[in-house]
């Protein structure tokens, strides 16, 4: 009895599942008779593709489905449609051709709390406010002016760094390049955020850097609430739980940092306030206190601000680095020449300094064969807002679209030997036009996006390349690098494996052993 039972159970689950399959197919198939979807693989009831992309990373899963249904592809997680592409043809169509239906960015609830309701810059709805804050951003907060007047920050952030670096080569011991140069990220946007350093105000800043470790976390929790619609009401995993109480502790203490900044301007002379701006928190509270400013931004605005600072502004940087230095450490005759033309340029009187990057391009050509191979973050997010075509297909209004950098970078289409780590490439001749190649990293080339491209792309760009590029040739100029467990004469290789994470860390963190290629050591700038 118990066995028919149970089998009559079966039978009931199975009719369930079938009458839902069924249905569902009946209402994508009506819909299909009206949009000509990009193609999809079967989808499950209520979970959709789910199912498929439960093997992180997620880069990587979406390229497996490409390689069987081409480079755009349809699928459901949950209730959510979203478009993934592979291509830099196509995306070149969302970036530049239909930018204006792609303005906007999809955030899911952990971003839009964070980020107080999308008050800050990268989240914020496309319209008269993120128009304000971008152009805010690229002529007083982030533009040239405002970097050259932080640059000696910088450069005592990267000092600092190195010295480290020199203990403990001096010493024959093991350095965590993964742990120091994302600590290093972070000490030079404090200190140009809000004047405080992972090296000097340490406890305060180790607080920052928990703040800053716990909310990039929960942003990129999956989470029910955000792919089906009635899971909305509901905290099943407790995330909303843990999202009040990561951004009451966040909020807390940005207050505290705020409330000092006030307090040290109310003690200077009004009309010397302005002038005196000595981080970009500074410039923040002058343009809210603004009553002739175009938009009042409020404190919410600043915080949101900060936040995009905070978490955008280190952990790519540093991946960028540390992925530098692993292929390097595989290159070692890549390093050699890198090694070269740096003293070549500077000679071994003196470190490297930002102003002379412009004179080395063999090393920002390996930092671009790096952002090629090893994006910082594998997708660029964008959401449509009005019904339109792409690549010949219907793409409805609030569908979310991946663009895959991490896989437009290793296509054979447009690189030779793609999986090749080969910085030469950026300095031959282009494949395309015949010329030297031009292929630049800040968004007119749709083959390499790691900071996208057109009015959403990366604000940042330049603070990001001139801190991997500076630390990065100053690592190498003083230092011979081999890994942890390499010995003389041996393999010296390191793992290349990626992490799960969204923000395209390597698995495991990278130790290595630095060895003073210049004796004596350099005087250190400033």
């Amino acid at each position: 009895m118990d066995t028919m039972a149970n089998i009559q159970g079966y039978i009931s689950i199975f009719l369930i599942w079938l009458g839902t399959t069924i249905l569902l197919k009946a209402i994508f198939t009506k819909t299909r008779s009206k949009f000509r979807l990009p193609p999809s693989p079967l989808a499950l009831p209520i979970i959709g593709h789910f199912h498929l992309l439960l093997k992180p990373p997620l880069h990587l899963a979406i390229q497996k489905i490409s390689s069987h249904y081409g480079p755009m592809i349809h699928m459901y997680l949950g209730s959510t449609p979203i478009v993934f592409v592979s291509s830099a043809e196509i995306a070149k169509e969302i970036l530049k051709t239909l930018e204006l239906c792609f303005s906007n960015r999809p955030a899911n609830a952990a971003i839009s709390y964070l980020t107080y309701n999308a008050a800050d810059l990268a989240f914020a709805p496309y319209g008269t406010y993120w128009k304000f804050m971008k152009k805010l951003c690229m002529s007083e907060l982030l533009n040239g002016k405002m970097l050259d007047q932080l640059f000696p920050i910088r450069q005592e952030e990267i000092n600092r760094f190195i010295q480290m670096i020199q203990k403990k080569a001096e010493e024959c011991d093991a350095f965590n390049v993964t742990d120091e140069v994302l600590k290093l990220t972070n000490s030079i946007v404090m200190r140009m955020a809000i004047s405080k350093s992972c090296f000097v105000n340490t406890d305060e800043a180790h607080t920052v850097t928990e703040r800053v470790k716990e909310s990039a976390e929960l942003s990129g929790k999956f989470n029910l609430a955000d792919y089906f619609w009635f899971c909305k009401r509901f905290d099943l995993q407790g995330i909303g739980k843990k999202l009040k109480e990561v951004r009451d502790r966040f909020d807390s203490m940005i207050e505290s940092i705020i409330q000092e900044h006030e307090d040290a301007r109310k003690k200077l002379p009004t009309k010397k306030v302005a002038a005196a701006a000595k981080d970009v928190l500074d410039v923040l509270l002058n343009i809210s206190e603004d009553q002739s400013s175009e938009i009042i931004i409020t404190r919410d605005n600043i915080k949101g601000f900060l936040v995009d600072m905070f978490t955008g502004g280190t952990d790519t940087t540093a991946v960028t680095i540390e992925w530098s230095m692993a292929e390097l450490i595989n290159h070692p005759t890549i390093m050699e020449k890198a090694w070269k033309e740096i003293e070549s340029v500077v000679g071994r009187d003196r470190i490297v300094v930002e102003q002379d990057i412009g004179n080395l391009p063999y090393l920002q050509a390996i930092v671009k064969e790096t952002l090629r191979l090893h994006p910082p973050s594998p997708f660029i997010l964008r959401e449509s807002t009005e019904n339109c075509t792409i690549a010949g297909y219907d793409i409805r209004a609030k569908t979310q679209v991946f663009i895959n950098v991490w896989a437009i970078g290793r296509d054979p289409k447009h690189w030779d030997n793609p999986m090749e780590f080969k910085p030469e490439r950026f300095l031959s001749k282009d494949i395309d036009s015949g010329k030297k190649s031009q292929v630049e990293v800040r968004g007119q080339h749709y083959q390499l996006l790691p900071f996208g491209s057109g009015r959403r792309g990366c604000p940042g760009t330049s603070l990001a390349l001139n801190v991997a590029h500076t630390t990065l040739a100053a690592m190498i100029q003083c230092f011979e690098w081999k890994g942890s467990d390499g010995e003389e004469g041996s393999d010296n290789s390191v793992d290349m494996k990626e992490g799960p994470s969204f923000i395209l860390s390597r698995a495991q963190p990278l130790i290595c052993v630095p060895k003073p290629r210049l004796m004596p050591f350099p005087t250190m700038p400033f």
